[in-house]
Protein backbone atom coordinates (compact mmCIF):
# COMPACT_ATOMS: atom_id res chain seq x y z
CA UNK A 1 0.00 0.00 0.00
CA UNK A 2 3.21 2.12 0.97
CA UNK A 3 4.40 2.05 -2.45
CA UNK A 4 1.05 1.96 -4.48
CA UNK A 5 0.39 5.52 -2.47
CA UNK A 6 4.00 6.75 -3.02
CA UNK A 7 3.09 5.94 -7.00
CA UNK A 8 0.49 8.36 -6.94
CA UNK A 9 2.79 11.24 -5.60
CA UNK A 10 2.51 14.11 -6.57
CA UNK A 11 -0.70 12.91 -8.60
CA UNK A 12 -2.47 10.06 -10.13
CA UNK A 13 -1.35 9.18 -13.28
CA UNK A 14 -4.49 8.42 -15.44
CA UNK A 15 -5.04 6.29 -18.66
CA UNK A 16 -4.52 8.31 -21.76
CA UNK A 17 -5.44 7.57 -25.24
CA UNK A 18 -4.88 10.86 -27.05
CA UNK A 19 -2.44 13.31 -27.71
CA UNK A 20 -4.74 16.38 -25.79
CA UNK A 21 -5.04 13.93 -22.93
CA UNK A 22 -1.60 13.61 -22.94
CA UNK A 23 -0.67 17.24 -22.90
CA UNK A 24 -2.60 18.13 -19.89
CA UNK A 25 -1.61 15.13 -17.66
CA UNK A 26 2.04 16.10 -18.56
CA UNK A 27 1.17 20.27 -17.19
CA UNK A 28 -0.83 18.93 -14.35
CA UNK A 29 1.81 17.07 -12.76
CA UNK A 30 4.36 19.13 -13.48
CA UNK A 31 1.78 22.28 -11.58
CA UNK A 32 1.13 19.75 -9.01
CA UNK A 33 5.24 18.40 -8.37
CA UNK A 34 5.62 22.24 -7.88
CA UNK A 35 2.80 22.73 -5.31
CA UNK A 36 3.83 19.95 -3.36
CA UNK A 37 7.95 21.40 -3.33
CA UNK A 38 6.23 24.90 -1.95
CA UNK A 39 4.40 23.40 0.64
CA UNK A 40 6.71 20.90 2.40
CA UNK A 41 10.02 21.02 3.65
CA UNK A 42 12.24 20.38 1.60
CA UNK A 43 16.74 21.35 1.39
CA UNK A 44 17.68 24.13 -1.07
CA UNK A 45 18.81 21.53 -3.38
CA UNK A 46 15.51 19.73 -3.67
CA UNK A 47 13.83 22.31 -4.33
CA UNK A 48 16.13 24.17 -7.02
CA UNK A 49 16.38 20.65 -8.96
CA UNK A 50 12.37 20.13 -8.64
CA UNK A 51 11.18 23.89 -10.03
CA UNK A 52 14.27 23.78 -12.45
CA UNK A 53 12.68 20.92 -14.15
CA UNK A 54 9.16 21.93 -13.36
CA UNK A 55 10.29 25.63 -15.27
CA UNK A 56 11.74 23.98 -18.02
CA UNK A 57 8.70 21.57 -18.71
CA UNK A 58 6.62 24.55 -18.81
CA UNK A 59 8.76 26.40 -21.15
CA UNK A 60 8.63 23.56 -23.50
CA UNK A 61 5.37 23.09 -23.45
CA UNK A 62 4.82 26.42 -24.68
CA UNK A 63 7.04 26.47 -27.13
CA UNK A 64 6.25 22.56 -28.92
CA UNK A 65 2.85 22.77 -30.38
CA UNK A 66 3.63 19.63 -32.78
CA UNK A 67 4.59 17.51 -30.42
CA UNK A 68 2.91 14.09 -30.55
CA UNK A 69 1.70 12.30 -27.78
CA UNK A 70 5.03 9.66 -27.36
CA UNK A 71 6.76 12.70 -26.64
CA UNK A 72 4.10 14.24 -24.15
CA UNK A 73 4.52 10.77 -22.42
CA UNK A 74 8.58 10.43 -23.09
CA UNK A 75 8.81 13.91 -21.12
CA UNK A 76 6.37 12.64 -18.47
CA UNK A 77 8.83 10.17 -18.26
CA UNK A 78 11.44 12.28 -18.25
CA UNK A 79 10.58 14.45 -15.52
CA UNK A 80 9.51 11.48 -13.31
CA UNK A 81 12.95 10.70 -13.37
CA UNK A 82 14.03 13.83 -12.46
CA UNK A 83 11.69 14.68 -9.45
CA UNK A 84 10.01 11.41 -8.74
CA UNK A 85 12.92 10.50 -6.11
CA UNK A 86 12.66 14.05 -4.27
CA UNK A 87 8.88 14.07 -4.06
CA UNK A 88 8.84 10.77 -2.16
CA UNK A 89 11.77 11.57 0.14
CA UNK A 90 9.50 15.07 0.89
CA UNK A 91 5.76 13.24 1.26
CA UNK A 92 7.87 9.96 3.09
CA UNK A 93 6.53 11.28 6.52
CA UNK A 94 2.58 11.90 5.21
CA UNK A 95 2.43 8.89 3.17
CA UNK A 96 3.61 6.73 6.67
CA UNK A 97 0.86 8.17 8.42
CA UNK A 98 -1.72 7.92 6.00
CA UNK A 99 -0.62 3.80 5.70
CA UNK A 100 -0.66 3.65 9.44
CA UNK A 101 -4.29 5.35 9.67
CA UNK A 102 -5.68 3.11 7.10
CA UNK A 103 -4.22 0.05 8.99
CA UNK A 104 -6.16 0.68 12.12
CA UNK A 105 -9.17 1.89 10.70
CA UNK A 106 -9.35 -1.88 8.13
CA UNK A 107 -8.78 -3.71 11.47
CA UNK A 108 -11.98 -2.36 13.07
CA UNK A 109 -13.62 -2.45 9.64
CA UNK A 110 -12.86 -6.49 9.64
CA UNK A 111 -14.35 -7.00 13.39
CA UNK A 112 -17.30 -5.30 12.29
CA UNK A 113 -17.93 -7.23 9.36
CA UNK A 114 -16.91 -10.62 11.18
CA UNK A 115 -19.58 -9.61 13.76
CA UNK A 116 -22.05 -8.47 11.50
CA UNK A 117 -21.83 -11.72 8.92
CA UNK A 118 -21.86 -14.44 12.29
CA UNK A 119 -25.56 -11.60 13.01
CA UNK A 120 -26.60 -12.99 9.71
CA UNK A 121 -26.03 -16.47 9.99
CA UNK A 122 -27.73 -16.12 13.01
CA UNK A 123 -31.40 -14.99 11.54
CA UNK A 124 -31.20 -17.49 8.87
CA UNK A 125 -30.82 -19.96 11.23
CA UNK A 126 -27.72 -21.14 9.72
CA UNK A 127 -24.81 -22.73 11.50
CA UNK A 128 -21.34 -21.57 11.46
CA UNK A 129 -19.21 -23.62 9.22
CA UNK A 130 -16.68 -25.78 11.12
CA UNK A 131 -13.03 -26.25 10.30
CA UNK A 132 -12.66 -28.76 7.16
CA UNK A 133 -11.30 -32.17 8.80
CA UNK A 134 -7.82 -33.01 6.64
CA UNK A 135 -8.09 -34.82 3.88
CA UNK A 136 -5.17 -37.73 2.99
CA UNK A 137 -2.68 -36.16 0.40
CA UNK A 138 -3.50 -37.61 -2.99
CA UNK A 139 -3.54 -36.73 -6.33
CA UNK A 140 -6.77 -36.03 -7.72
CA UNK A 141 -8.00 -34.31 -11.13
CA UNK A 142 -8.36 -30.35 -11.19
CA UNK A 143 -11.95 -29.80 -10.33
CA UNK A 144 -13.56 -26.29 -9.14
CA UNK A 145 -13.24 -25.68 -5.41
CA UNK A 146 -17.61 -25.99 -5.42
CA UNK A 147 -17.10 -29.92 -5.03
CA UNK A 148 -15.64 -30.06 -2.03
CA UNK A 149 -17.07 -26.89 0.35
CA UNK A 150 -21.18 -27.30 1.12
CA UNK A 151 -23.94 -25.16 -0.98
CA UNK A 152 -24.78 -22.17 0.63
CA UNK A 153 -29.04 -22.35 0.94
CA UNK A 154 -29.97 -20.19 -1.99
CA UNK A 155 -32.36 -17.16 -1.97
CA UNK A 156 -35.26 -16.32 -4.26
CA UNK A 157 -36.65 -12.65 -5.12
CA UNK A 158 -33.65 -12.00 -7.75
CA UNK A 159 -34.45 -10.70 -11.09
CA UNK A 160 -32.89 -9.24 -14.19
CA UNK A 161 -33.96 -6.52 -16.37
CA UNK A 162 -32.27 -5.85 -19.72
CA UNK A 163 -30.71 -1.87 -20.23
CA UNK A 164 -29.43 -1.80 -23.43
CA UNK A 165 -25.81 -3.80 -23.90
CA UNK A 166 -26.11 -3.92 -19.87
CA UNK A 167 -27.76 -6.89 -18.03
CA UNK A 168 -29.40 -5.15 -14.33
CA UNK A 169 -29.58 -7.92 -11.80
CA UNK A 170 -32.09 -6.96 -9.18
CA UNK A 171 -32.31 -8.09 -5.60
CA UNK A 172 -34.25 -6.33 -2.59
CA UNK A 173 -34.08 -3.18 -4.55
CA UNK A 174 -30.37 -3.16 -4.96
CA UNK A 175 -29.23 -3.63 -8.24
CA UNK A 176 -25.25 -4.58 -10.05
CA UNK A 177 -25.06 -4.08 -13.57
CA UNK A 178 -22.93 -6.19 -16.13
CA UNK A 179 -22.59 -6.42 -19.99
CA UNK A 180 -24.73 -8.48 -21.45
CA UNK A 181 -21.54 -10.37 -23.04
CA UNK A 182 -19.97 -11.37 -19.96
CA UNK A 183 -23.32 -12.44 -18.07
CA UNK A 184 -23.25 -14.79 -21.09
CA UNK A 185 -20.10 -15.62 -20.03
CA UNK A 186 -20.88 -16.49 -16.11
CA UNK A 187 -24.08 -19.01 -17.62
CA UNK A 188 -21.58 -20.76 -19.63
CA UNK A 189 -19.37 -21.10 -16.50
CA UNK A 190 -21.78 -22.37 -14.35
CA UNK A 191 -23.38 -24.96 -16.75
CA UNK A 192 -20.03 -26.55 -16.56
CA UNK A 193 -19.46 -26.13 -12.76
CA UNK A 194 -22.47 -26.22 -11.09
CA UNK A 195 -23.42 -29.88 -11.28
CA UNK A 196 -25.80 -29.56 -8.45
CA UNK A 197 -28.45 -27.08 -10.23
CA UNK A 198 -28.82 -28.80 -13.90
CA UNK A 199 -31.69 -26.40 -14.18
CA UNK A 200 -30.14 -23.55 -13.76
CA UNK A 201 -32.44 -22.37 -10.95
CA UNK A 202 -30.26 -21.06 -8.44
CA UNK A 203 -28.03 -19.41 -11.29
CA UNK A 204 -29.39 -15.98 -10.99
CA UNK A 205 -28.96 -15.68 -7.14
CA UNK A 206 -25.14 -16.92 -7.22
CA UNK A 207 -24.30 -14.92 -9.55
CA UNK A 208 -26.22 -12.01 -7.61
CA UNK A 209 -23.93 -12.82 -4.67
CA UNK A 210 -20.83 -12.94 -7.49
CA UNK A 211 -21.27 -9.97 -8.78
CA UNK A 212 -22.37 -7.63 -5.07
CA UNK A 213 -19.00 -9.40 -3.45
CA UNK A 214 -16.91 -8.12 -6.72
CA UNK A 215 -18.78 -4.35 -6.28
CA UNK A 216 -17.99 -4.40 -2.43
CA UNK A 217 -14.30 -5.25 -3.12
CA UNK A 218 -13.95 -2.53 -6.47
CA UNK A 219 -15.68 -0.02 -4.94
CA UNK A 220 -18.25 2.50 -6.38
CA UNK A 221 -16.09 5.14 -8.34
CA UNK A 222 -14.66 4.70 -11.78
CA UNK A 223 -11.61 2.36 -11.94
CA UNK A 224 -11.73 2.08 -8.31
CA UNK A 225 -10.28 -1.21 -7.33
CA UNK A 226 -9.96 -2.54 -11.18
CA UNK A 227 -6.35 -2.22 -10.85
CA UNK A 228 -7.01 -5.50 -8.58
CA UNK A 229 -8.12 -7.71 -11.75
CA UNK A 230 -6.17 -6.48 -14.23
CA UNK A 231 -5.42 -8.59 -17.21
CA UNK A 232 -3.15 -9.57 -20.16
CA UNK A 233 -4.60 -9.38 -23.69
CA UNK A 234 -6.33 -11.86 -25.80
CA UNK A 235 -3.78 -12.29 -27.56
CA UNK A 236 -1.09 -13.33 -25.00
CA UNK A 237 -3.66 -15.58 -23.78
CA UNK A 238 -3.30 -17.47 -26.87
CA UNK A 239 -0.10 -17.17 -27.39
CA UNK A 240 0.62 -18.51 -23.70
CA UNK A 241 -1.91 -21.61 -24.68
CA UNK A 242 -0.97 -22.13 -28.24
CA UNK A 243 3.40 -21.57 -27.43
CA UNK A 244 3.51 -22.88 -23.94
CA UNK A 245 0.42 -25.41 -23.28
CA UNK A 246 -1.02 -22.81 -20.52
CA UNK A 247 -4.14 -24.27 -19.91
CA UNK A 248 -4.98 -22.38 -16.20
CA UNK A 249 -4.70 -18.45 -14.64
CA UNK A 250 -3.20 -18.61 -11.34
CA UNK A 251 -4.70 -14.90 -10.05
CA UNK A 252 -8.22 -14.55 -12.24
CA UNK A 253 -11.94 -14.21 -11.43
CA UNK A 254 -15.38 -15.36 -13.50
CA UNK A 255 -15.31 -11.90 -14.62
CA UNK A 256 -11.89 -11.97 -15.71
CA UNK A 257 -10.81 -14.91 -16.18
CA UNK A 258 -10.01 -16.23 -19.84
CA UNK A 259 -9.64 -20.28 -19.39
CA UNK A 260 -12.36 -22.24 -17.44
CA UNK A 261 -9.71 -23.64 -15.37
CA UNK A 262 -8.82 -20.42 -12.42
CA UNK A 263 -8.09 -19.85 -9.01
CA UNK A 264 -9.10 -16.87 -7.69
CA UNK A 265 -9.90 -15.00 -4.04
CA UNK A 266 -13.34 -15.76 -3.33
CA UNK A 267 -14.12 -19.98 -3.43
CA UNK A 268 -17.33 -19.32 -1.56
CA UNK A 269 -19.04 -17.31 -4.40
CA UNK A 270 -16.71 -18.17 -7.43
CA UNK A 271 -17.04 -21.95 -6.96
CA UNK A 272 -20.24 -22.20 -8.63
CA UNK A 273 -18.49 -20.53 -11.92
CA UNK A 274 -15.15 -22.86 -11.66
CA UNK A 275 -12.89 -21.16 -9.49
CA UNK A 276 -10.32 -23.93 -8.13
CA UNK A 277 -10.01 -21.84 -5.22
CA UNK A 278 -7.33 -19.24 -3.74
CA UNK A 279 -3.89 -19.92 -5.49
CA UNK A 280 -2.37 -20.53 -2.34
CA UNK A 281 -4.53 -23.12 -1.70
CA UNK A 282 -4.11 -24.63 -4.97
CA UNK A 283 -1.35 -27.48 -5.36
CA UNK A 284 -1.06 -28.36 -9.20
CA UNK A 285 1.68 -31.52 -9.58
CA UNK A 286 1.62 -31.00 -12.93
CA UNK A 287 0.43 -28.18 -16.11
CA UNK A 288 0.95 -25.45 -17.59
CA UNK A 289 0.34 -21.75 -15.04
CA UNK A 290 -0.47 -18.45 -15.87
CA UNK A 291 0.23 -15.88 -13.15
CA UNK A 292 -0.66 -12.31 -12.89
CA UNK A 293 -1.04 -11.66 -9.07
CA UNK A 294 -2.59 -8.15 -7.67
CA UNK A 295 0.52 -6.05 -7.51
CA UNK A 296 0.90 -6.30 -3.31
CA UNK A 297 4.35 -6.96 -2.40
CA UNK A 298 3.25 -9.28 0.55
CA UNK A 299 0.61 -11.56 -1.93
CA UNK A 300 3.28 -12.23 -4.25
CA UNK A 301 6.14 -13.15 -2.09
CA UNK A 302 3.63 -15.52 -0.61
CA UNK A 303 3.49 -16.54 -4.27
CA UNK A 304 7.09 -17.30 -4.95
CA UNK A 305 7.56 -19.49 -1.97
CA UNK A 306 4.67 -21.29 -2.97
CA UNK A 307 5.49 -21.85 -6.72
CA UNK A 308 8.91 -23.26 -5.30
CA UNK A 309 7.61 -25.47 -3.03
CA UNK A 310 5.35 -26.77 -5.56
CA UNK A 311 8.17 -26.81 -7.92
CA UNK A 312 10.66 -28.40 -5.90
CA UNK A 313 8.30 -31.07 -4.98
CA UNK A 314 7.16 -31.99 -8.30
CA UNK A 315 8.71 -34.60 -10.58
CA UNK A 316 5.93 -34.43 -13.20
CA UNK A 317 6.28 -31.39 -15.87
CA UNK A 318 5.06 -28.33 -14.10
CA UNK A 319 5.42 -24.26 -15.21
CA UNK A 320 4.15 -21.15 -14.28
CA UNK A 321 4.81 -17.92 -16.58
CA UNK A 322 4.43 -14.89 -14.11
CA UNK A 323 3.91 -11.56 -15.22
CA UNK A 324 4.50 -9.12 -11.75
CA UNK A 325 5.56 -4.85 -12.19
CA UNK A 326 9.70 -4.43 -12.73
CA UNK A 327 9.86 -2.43 -9.57
CA UNK A 328 13.76 -1.51 -8.86
CA UNK A 329 13.78 1.67 -6.56
CA UNK A 330 13.59 -0.39 -4.06
CA UNK A 331 13.46 -4.04 -5.61
CA UNK A 332 10.33 -6.18 -4.82
CA UNK A 333 11.46 -9.00 -2.65
CA UNK A 334 9.58 -11.30 -5.00
CA UNK A 335 11.12 -9.94 -8.12
CA UNK A 336 14.37 -10.25 -6.61
CA UNK A 337 13.71 -13.66 -5.29
CA UNK A 338 12.55 -14.99 -9.03
CA UNK A 339 15.54 -13.60 -10.85
CA UNK A 340 17.88 -15.60 -8.10
CA UNK A 341 15.52 -18.55 -8.01
CA UNK A 342 17.18 -22.26 -9.12
CA UNK A 343 13.58 -22.62 -10.91
CA UNK A 344 13.96 -19.56 -13.40
CA UNK A 345 14.30 -20.32 -16.68
CA UNK A 346 13.85 -17.23 -18.78
CA UNK A 347 13.29 -13.44 -18.46
CA UNK A 348 11.20 -11.01 -20.55
CA UNK A 349 10.99 -7.13 -19.75
CA UNK A 350 8.29 -6.01 -21.52
CA UNK A 351 8.76 -1.92 -21.60
CA UNK A 352 6.03 0.67 -19.93
CA UNK A 353 4.17 2.15 -22.14
CA UNK A 354 4.60 0.00 -25.12
CA UNK A 355 2.73 -3.07 -24.19
CA UNK A 356 -1.42 -2.97 -22.24
CA UNK A 357 -3.26 -4.72 -19.94
CA UNK A 358 -6.94 -5.24 -19.98
CA UNK A 359 -9.12 -3.47 -17.62
CA UNK A 360 -10.22 -5.04 -14.14
CA UNK A 361 -13.80 -3.52 -14.57
CA UNK A 362 -13.86 -5.30 -18.46
CA UNK A 363 -17.29 -6.79 -17.08
CA UNK A 364 -18.81 -3.22 -17.05
CA UNK A 365 -16.66 -0.86 -18.93
CA UNK A 366 -16.90 0.07 -22.42
CA UNK A 367 -15.39 -1.54 -25.32
CA UNK A 368 -12.91 1.91 -25.97
CA UNK A 369 -12.10 1.74 -22.79
CA UNK A 370 -11.30 -2.06 -22.65
CA UNK A 371 -7.23 -1.67 -22.56
CA UNK A 372 -5.02 0.63 -20.75
CA UNK A 373 -1.00 0.70 -21.47
CA UNK A 374 1.22 -0.30 -18.42
CA UNK A 375 2.91 2.28 -16.66
CA UNK A 376 5.34 0.36 -15.80
CA UNK A 377 8.14 -2.32 -16.95
CA UNK A 378 6.20 -5.58 -16.73
CA UNK A 379 8.66 -8.50 -16.03
CA UNK A 380 7.85 -11.87 -17.50
CA UNK A 381 9.63 -14.97 -15.69
CA UNK A 382 9.55 -18.53 -16.60
CA UNK A 383 9.41 -20.52 -13.30
CA UNK A 384 9.74 -24.48 -14.63
CA UNK A 385 10.70 -27.84 -13.13
CA UNK A 386 13.42 -29.76 -14.83
CA UNK A 387 10.38 -31.85 -16.14
CA UNK A 388 8.54 -28.30 -17.02
CA UNK A 389 11.73 -26.68 -19.03
CA UNK A 390 11.97 -29.55 -21.17
CA UNK A 391 8.73 -29.75 -22.14
CA UNK A 392 7.78 -26.03 -22.27
CA UNK A 393 11.81 -24.74 -23.19
CA UNK A 394 11.17 -20.55 -23.69
CA UNK A 395 13.46 -20.86 -26.30
CA UNK A 396 14.15 -17.10 -28.19
CA UNK A 397 12.07 -18.26 -30.76
CA UNK A 398 8.99 -18.97 -28.07
CA UNK A 399 9.87 -16.00 -26.27
CA UNK A 400 9.72 -14.08 -29.36
CA UNK A 401 6.56 -14.98 -30.60
CA UNK A 402 5.17 -14.48 -27.03
CA UNK A 403 6.34 -10.70 -27.35
CA UNK A 404 4.91 -10.42 -30.12
CA UNK A 405 1.31 -11.17 -29.24
CA UNK A 406 1.83 -7.76 -27.34
CA UNK A 407 1.96 -5.69 -30.32
CA UNK A 408 -0.92 -6.68 -32.10
CA UNK A 409 -2.68 -3.78 -29.46
CA UNK A 410 -5.86 -6.25 -27.55
CA UNK A 411 -8.36 -3.01 -28.60
CA UNK A 412 -8.99 -4.33 -31.97
CA UNK A 413 -9.85 -8.24 -30.58
CA UNK A 414 -13.13 -9.02 -30.98
CA UNK A 415 -12.91 -10.77 -28.16
CA UNK A 416 -14.39 -10.32 -24.80
CA UNK A 417 -15.04 -13.62 -23.00
CA UNK A 418 -13.20 -16.86 -22.16
CA UNK A 419 -15.35 -18.51 -25.08
CA UNK A 420 -12.19 -18.84 -26.85
CA UNK A 421 -10.18 -20.31 -24.12
CA UNK A 422 -12.90 -22.71 -23.09
CA UNK A 423 -12.35 -24.63 -26.26
CA UNK A 424 -9.09 -25.13 -25.55
CA UNK A 425 -8.70 -26.21 -22.11
CA UNK A 426 -6.54 -29.43 -21.55
CA UNK A 427 -7.73 -33.22 -20.61
CA UNK A 428 -8.03 -33.94 -17.02
CA UNK A 429 -4.90 -35.67 -17.44
CA UNK A 430 -3.16 -32.36 -17.83
CA UNK A 431 -4.65 -30.49 -15.07
CA UNK A 432 -3.93 -32.68 -12.00
CA UNK A 433 -3.65 -31.23 -8.87
CA UNK A 434 -2.98 -32.79 -4.95
CA UNK A 435 -6.18 -32.37 -2.71
CA UNK A 436 -5.99 -29.68 -0.73
CA UNK A 437 -7.88 -28.93 3.02
CA UNK A 438 -8.40 -25.59 1.68
CA UNK A 439 -9.35 -27.03 -1.40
Amino acid sequence: MFREIMNDVPIRLSRIKHREEAKRLLFKYAEAAKRLIESRRASPDIRKVVKWNVEDTFSWLRRDHLATKEDYMDRLEHLRRQCGPHMAAVARDSVEGICSKIYHFSQDYVKRIREKHLALLRDANIPESAPVAPSPDKRVFCHPVRLTTPALPGQGGVDVQQDGSLVCVRYKGESVRINQSYFSKLFQLYRLSSTDDPGSEKFLPRVWCLLRRYQVMFGTAQYEGSGLQGALPVQVFQALHRIFGVTSECFASPLNCYFKQYCSAFPDTDGYFGSRGPCLSFFPVSGSFEANPPFSEELMDAMVTHFENLLESSDQPLSFIVFIPEWRDPPTPALTRMEESRFKRHQLILPAYQHEYRSGSQHVCKRDELYYKAVHNTAVLFLQNEAGFQKWTPTPERVQELSAAYKHSGRFSNSSSSSGGSEKEPTREEGTSKDSVNN
